[in-house]
């Protein structure tokens, strides 16, 4: 029934809950799993009170805290990715740089998924959960061509 699934996964243990139920249901339906990660952009510091060499100085360290980050990342990722196919889970993930709700939603609306699981932020009750749910996984609700699981955190 599910063939493809997408985990948008933020890297938390509420992330890692989402990952557990994709898997289960991976296992009984022989489905492919797509872990999705976003670093988020890193602003490029003000720089107008440098010097030429400071302002330069300052966007290579962000640049290159940018880049260790996607690579602390993706090592991250691997790991999960190799620990579930130890148990022949066919998973792969995906590393991105942007802003989650955008990098999410493009990822949806370009790729055939068959269902969404993901981790929501907030524990309210009644109307006010739907009302309340995070910018991020309210919009991949708004916009899901499939089931969206939204996994209590």
């Amino acid at each position: 029934m599910y063939k493809k699934i997408l985990v948008p996964h933020a890297g938390t243990p509420a992330g890692d809950k989402a990952l557990k139920h994709a898997v289960h249901i991976a296992k009984s339906n022989s489905s492919e799993i797509l872990i999705l990660h976003v670093v988020e952009a890193l602003q490029r510091p003000p720089t107008f009170a440098l010097s030429g060499t400071e302002s330069k100085s300052l966007v290579k360290e962000f640049r290159k805290a940018a880049k260790q980050s996607v690579i602390n990342r993706k090592k991250e990722m691997e790991r999960k990715v190799e620990h579930y196919k130890s148990q022949n889970i066919n998973i792969r993930y995906r590393v991105v740089i942007g802003y989650a709700d955008e990098v999410i939603t493009k990822y949806i609306k370009n790729n055939k998924f068959d269902l969404i699981i993901m981790a929501k932020r907030r524990k309210l009750s009644g109307i006010m959960k739907l009302l309340s749910l995070g910018s991020v996984s309210r919009k991949i609700v708004e916009i899901g061509k499939c089931p969206v699981l939204l996994i209590d955190a």
